[in-house]
């Protein structure tokens, strides 16, 4: 059960992609939405720990390396398969600055000192992974002429602030992608929106504790997950959404415009003639 209150919002009947969805954010955000009555396919790397997620909400496992676009696509058409439609793919699934194969204190070093395999990697899979999975759910959405990407982002201050790169770089490529795809399905019944927990997030089960670094609760991004998967975000096309700013208090569409981010990327406008 989440500890943030979950907007009345039913999501009965939708189908939901989440990847990354065996740990960390993903599974809170599947819980919530599974709580409101989402059907989750949950498509992880690790099989085993797809399968323990799924088990426990109830939902599909689709083992998914996201770096293979044949795979993502395997994983649309099992969630149609199983259960007639696929409403809504959460972009989760990312190489993180910590984990496996990574410094034991993380990967937040200065661009010099950063293993250039691990960067590339990184690269590969938040870039071109969030591509080939987006690739794959947006030829069926197409289809169809519905659906829902979220992009899961990063703060501010890790696109431009010292020791993180790889990982602010390959979100500031995330951030971009939302943009222009969400351009792209201008007019189509498709959005492309992003979220992000608006600062460090307790996701992480190994990470030692700092006592002085108070972290972000696990489910902070749980409301608004609900909101983006239901028919109330159709609207929304190419927005920026932060889970800290989430206002209980307020109705779920006046709580969800309050978490709402200027892009981080703004078009310049032409000045005007004479």
């Amino acid at each position: 059960m989440s500890t943030f209150p979950l907007p009345d919002i039913s999501l009965d009947g939708r189908v939901v992609i989440v990847t990354g969805g065996d740990r960390g954010l993903g599974f809170s955000m599947a819980q919530a939405m599974a709580e409101r009555g989402a059907r989750l396919v949950i498509a992880s790397v690790d099989a085993e720990g797809c399968v323990r997620a799924a088990e426990e909400l109830g939902g599909l496992a689709v083992t998914t390396d996201i770096l293979d676009l044949n795979q993502c696509r395997n994983t649309v058409t099992r969630a149609v398969d199983e259960f007639g439609r696929c409403d809504v793919l959460f972009n989760n699934a990312r190489r993180l600055m910590r984990g496996p194969g990574l410094p034991p204190q993380g990967n937040s070093l200065p661009f010099y000192e950063t293993d250039p395999d691990i960067y590339r990697q990184t690269i590969e899979v938040n870039v071109i992974g969030t591509f080939f999975m987006a690739r794959a759910a947006i030829e069926y959405f197409r289809s169809v002429g519905s659906g829902k990407i979220i992009n899961v982002s990063t703060s501010r201050r890790n696109f431009s602030g010292p020791r993180n790169s790889p990982y602010g770089v390959t979100k500031a490529a995330v951030e971009s992608e939302t943009l222009i795809w969400a351009r792209d399905m201008d007019g189509t019944g498709i959005t492309v929106n992003s979220l992000l927990p608006g600062g460090s997030a307790d996701a992480d089960p190994n990470r030692s504790k700092d006592p002085s670094k108070k972290l972000l609760p696990v489910d902070i991004m749980d409301p608004l997950a609900v909101w983006l998967a239901s028919d109330r975000s159709n609207a929304a096309n190419g927005c920026r959404f932060v889970g800290k700013l989430w206002n209980p208090e307020l109705d779920p569409d006046a709580a969800a415009e309050g978490s709402r981010e200027e892009p981080v990327f703004i078009e310049q406008q032409e000045p005007a003639a004479g």
